[in-house]
């Protein structure tokens, strides 16, 4: 990636990330898709497989002055850039390292704390778009990360996060 380029993040449609990335890169666009190992039940059995960290979600980087970036809105796969307007909305560079300093040797993303909080604890989120905001633990979600109940604008929106990234308050 050079200096020019920015992340930007770019919603899939259901269950068509990797779609997404083969067709963007085929494109000449940078991608990241943020991976975990996920446990699976079914039918008795637990299987470990590949998830992505963010369902639906993952980032691009985009140089919005050199690459025709207009054409991601019909990428096969993609069902939106995130916008602002008229212009993609670009995320900063620390969320994309910090990740990727997360990544084991073989790509995926380490979640292995695991909480120790009863619904309705209040706790803090230490990090990420929501820092420092108080909220209620509601439970856990998938492995390893947490649903959280926020008062944002003056309703109670649930927000899963990374256990990790989660404190008593």
């Amino acid at each position: 990636m050079n200096d020019a380029q920015r992340w930007y993040v770019v919603q899939s449609q259901p269950n068509a990330e990797h779609k997404a990335v083969a067709h963007l890169e085929r494109q000449g666009f940078a991608t990241y898709l943020p991976r975990y190992l996920k446990k699976r039940r079914h039918a008795r059995r637990v299987d470990i497989v590949s998830a992505p960290l963010f369902p639906r979600y993952l980032f691009v980087g985009i140089d919005l002055g050199a690459q025709r970036w207009r054409s991601i809105f019909s990428t096969l796969g993609v069902s939106r850039l995130v916008c602002n307007g008229e212009l993609p909305t670009p995320i900063a560079d620390q969320v994309i390292s910090g990740l990727k300093a997360r990544e084991d040797a073989d790509g995926y993303v380490r979640l292995a704390f695991r909480p120790n909080f009863q619904a309705g604890d209040k706790i803090r989120i230490l990090d990420g778009a929501f820092a420092d905001c108080l909220g209620l633990y509601e439970g856990m979600r998938d492995s390893d990360r947490v649903a959280i109940l926020l008062d944002l604008l003056g309703r109670k929106v649930r927000v899963t996060v990374d256990a990790e990234s989660v404190a008593a308050a």
